[in-house]
């Protein structure tokens, strides 16, 4: 019993950081299942946009197969409709829906695993973590909201909420604020865009923007993580949910890559724990 209880006290708590990356992020399902089938425990997830979504979802408790079929149905229609606002030509309280006819809880008090999504403050630009109690339909519809293409969400507190990925795209610090010893981070824009060509309206303008701050705030974190996982696939833009398939097979890809180099970091972190407290 006393070597059971050390095994359960030394083992490190294992959090995933999940990028944001629009229709890349199904790329985390793949990533989520290579973790599984290889026995990688995760303790903590904090997502950002689309790593809000996917994060959100397991966190709920879907399993591997019902995420990949999420995302096999996911289509940007099921998320949106348009707004007369002046703030955004579209809302996307419509993913409550999608999302509520899905998931086994809606509730953070209900997940199986600590969870927190980010979003953006619109007016002070600051990031906004929505965890531990409340509705997790509206943190991931407020994660996913992105800018001038969607109203922004409104909280209870008067804020005006959009896209986490605009100020924390990579969350890693913030998988650590749940107790996480050890961070993998999967960021599906580390590939780069190499779909994007010259932008021939304001929206393709508004779309390489948003992709230039998310790779520059993702920059800024990434050697924040004990483990970076990047799944390839740049070559995939950010609407093409119908390539859903493959994107998830790039995340296993790279997820089962990256086993090795996790079972070697828990290890280490393992006995070094397990020598502090026996020195103690």
């Amino acid at each position: 019993m006393p070597n059971e209880q050390m095994e359960i006290t030394t083992r490190p708590r294992i959090g995933l950081a999940l990028s944001g990356g629009a229709a890349r992020g199904i790329a985390h399902v793949g990533v989520l299942r290579a973790l599984e089938e290889n026995n990688i425990p995760i303790h903590a997830i904090a997502g950002a946009s689309a790593g809000a979504l996917i994060g959100g979802a397991y966190a709920a408790g879907l399993s591997i197969s019902e995420l990949e079929e999420m995302a096999r149905k996911f289509r940007w229609r099921h998320t949106a409709r348009f707004s007369f606002s002046r703030l955004g030509l579209q809302s996307n309280a419509r993913m409550e829906v999608f999302l509520r006819a899905r998931l086994p809880v809606t509730r953070f008090e209900e997940l199986k695993i600590p969870f927190a999504a980010l979003a953006t403050d619109l007016r002070e630009g600051t990031p906004i973590v929505l965890r531990d109690t409340g509705d997790l339909l509206f943190a991931i519809r407020a994660s996913c909201c992105l800018p001038a293409l969607h109203v922004p969400v409104r909280d209870r507190n008067g804020r005006l909420l959009v896209d986490g990925g605009l100020v924390a795209n990579l969350p890693i610090s913030y998988t650590r604020a749940l107790g996480a010893d050890i961070v993998i981070a999967v960021d599906v824009g580390a590939d780069g865009a190499k779909f994007m060509d010259r932008p021939k309206t304001a929206l393709g303008v508004l779309t390489q923007t948003f992709v230039a701050v998310e790779r520059i705030v993702s920059n800024q974190e990434r050697d924040k993580a004990d483990i970076l996982i990047a799944p390839r696939v740049g070559h995939i833009r950010w609407d093409q949910t119908r390539r859903a398939a493959e994107l998830s097979k790039a995340g296993y890809e790279a997820g089962l890559e990256s086993i090795e180099r996790i079972k070697a970091i828990v290890e280490r972190n393992t006995l070094a724990t397990t020598q502090a407290i026996a020195s103690a």
